[in-house]
């Protein structure tokens, strides 16, 4: 007998939950693009936007996806023949990397694998091993989707200025933004790619690019940038069309500016401490599960986790079973393990991950880990006990 009648749970890490006044305020009749109120709410969006990046520098908006903002950055700074320098703790930064390479980039790639963060060292000798000058910029992930490995980006600007090389520091900021702390502008970073559907609260269709002073020199600098994904008519832009290249997405900037208002009535202490709170009653039951059974969390150490997204190894067929049976039997969706297929496990049919992102409490968290442990009882998946009690004491110490 399936229990998944009424509203269906998505804990996958992006799109997240949409919140109900976010809906509301795209369910409304296009407004006009000419003139009035869209125009003045669209311009009250860069202030927030820059508010939730941390920075007083450059912001634009683009009708994208998070892969839009990837072109759009590499567009404005990278010419055919330049060199990037890629920093892979996962999916999402090999495919920045590749994303730069079809378009004539020539990419170098440290790959540190599915488990560990960045090793600094690696990357300051690296770079010092440039000594021509030739990568013009280092690509990283914040918090990589697919593995929930966050890295410390404000250590990364450190070895890059040990090295006493002038890349720029581009960063993907697409799962962390608005969920783990970040700080575009004390961390020293260059350019920051995000998207709207994760920490943002809004439906997929939107992505922003946020870039510094010496990203923006870089870019009056380039001989030729592609019309769509050029940055700069975007700046202030002196006709309204010129923010988007043509129309506006009028019911997704509707909907990103009740986000933002919400963002703005919590504030971004308390939504990171909030993030930091669910993840850690996400990792208490998880940790519980894995004493007698094959759980484990795909990064051991928590302070190296992402506080969005938590990935999960439990054996094949054991993840695909019990996102199945979580879906069709509890009306919850967990994530896929994306890009953890192995040799012993083509499918990743081992591996799934809970998306913990955006507009997210305590109660929509434990109804997730009691579905959770719901299905590995049905499904007779070893596992320890007391998971949802470990869940609700760091919750109760909240």
């Amino acid at each position: 007998m399936s229990l998944s009648q009424g509203r269906q749970y998505l804990a996958i890490p992006g799109p997240s939950v949409m919140p109900d006044r976010v809906l509301q305020a795209m369910h409304q009749p296009c407004p006009n693009i000419y003139e009035g109120g869209l125009i003045e709410m669209t311009h009250s969006l860069i202030p927030d936007l820059k508010y939730v990046a941390g920075t007083a520098a450059h912001a634009v908006i683009y009708i994208a996806n998070g892969h839009g903002a990837w072109e759009a950055a590499v567009s404005n700074v990278l010419a055919v023949g330049d060199r990037v320098l890629v920093l892979a703790t996962g999916r999402f930064c090999m495919g920045w990397g590749e994303m730069a390479s079809s378009l004539g980039i020539t990419v170098e790639t440290i790959d540190f694998g599915g488990r560990d963060t960045i090793d600094m060292d690696r990357v300051r000798d690296h770079l010092r091993g440039d000594t021509a000058g030739r990568i013009k910029a280092v690509m990283a992930v914040h918090v990589d989707t697919s593995t929930s490995v966050r890295n410390d980006i404000s250590a990364l600007r450190g070895a890059i200025d040990a090295s006493g090389h002038n890349a720029l520091l581009m960063v993907d900021c697409i799962a962390s933004l608005g969920c783990d702390e970040f700080r575009m502008d004390d961390w020293g970073v260059d350019i920051m790619v995000s998207a709207c559907q994760k920490g943002l609260m809004t439906p997929p269709g939107i992505a922003f690019v946020f870039f510094s002073d010496k990203a923006a020199a870089v870019r009056n600098a380039m001989e030729r940038v592609s019309a769509y994904w050029d940055w700069k008519p975007r700046v202030e832009p002196d006709l309204y069309y010129k923010y988007f290249c043509g129309t506006a997405p009028t019911q997704h900037l509707l909907g990103l500016r009740e986000a933002l208002d919400m963002i703005r009535e919590e504030e971004l202490p308390q939504i990171w401490a909030r993030h930091e709170a669910l993840a850690s009653a996400v990792w208490a039951a998880c940790f519980a599960w894995g004493q007698g059974g094959p759980l484990t969390m795909n990064i051991a150490d928590p302070a190296l986790r992402s506080r969005a997204v938590t990935a999960l190894a439990i054996g094949a067929p054991g993840g695909t079973r019990l996102r199945r049976w979580t879906e069709h039997q509890a009306g919850l969706t967990l994530g896929i393990g994306l890009n953890m297929a192995t040799l012993e496990d083509p499918n990743a049919d081992g591996f799934f991950r809970i998306g913990h992102m955006g507009h997210v409490n305590a109660q929509m968290i434990m109804g997730t880990l009691g579905s959770i442990q719901a299905g590995l009882i049905a499904l007779d998946i070893p596992h320890g006990p007391g998971g949802l009690d470990a869940a609700a004491r760091v919750l109760a110490a909240a």
